[in-house]
């Protein structure tokens, strides 16, 4: 998607943002990839991530699709602006095992206050990809505030 992008600074700002998500830090995962209306987002295993069965647990495969989703989203809009989840179902398709997950994102309806995207998580074991997790999500612009709450 590359039809409505307000800031051409958008994949600067989408990861400076990124950098300051302290619980993404936390969780180890990396910003691999911002194009317009797309993001991807990684985290390799480490056993503080899993449950007892010893899969990535369903909240950091939930975190990182929601954080994927909103820089998809946030991806589209203008640079005075800032970005928040409203509302998301997902569904857990299989466990995730494997080396890393990869939740990769993708705005599927753009809009002047609320985007819908769509963002599914993959396991990846032995270089190949499961699709664990499929999302849809309803983010929300917020115009005139600043992405960085120490600015605010």
């Amino acid at each position: 998607m590359t039809s409505g992008i307000s800031d051409p600074g958008y994949a600067d700002r989408v990861r400076a943002s990124f950098a300051r998500q302290a619980f993404m830090d936390h969780l180890g995962a990396r910003l691999t990839q911002v194009e317009p209306g797309r993001c991807e987002v990684v985290a390799a295993h480490r056993p503080e991530l899993t449950q007892q069965h010893g899969y990535f647990h369903g909240g950091v495969m939930a975190s990182l699709a929601d954080s994927a989703a909103g820089y998809a989203a946030y991806s589209l809009m203008p640079a005075d602006s800032t970005v928040l989840t409203v509302e998301y179902k997902l569904n857990i398709l299989r466990p995730g095992q494997g080396e890393q997950l990869a939740a990769r994102a993708h705005v599927v309806k753009p809009g002047r206050t609320l985007t819908v995207v769509q963002a599914d998580v993959f396991a990846v074991r032995d270089g190949r990809e499961t699709l664990c997790l499929t999302s849809l999500q309803t983010l929300m612009r917020l115009d005139g505030q600043p992405d960085d709450a120490r600015r605010g």
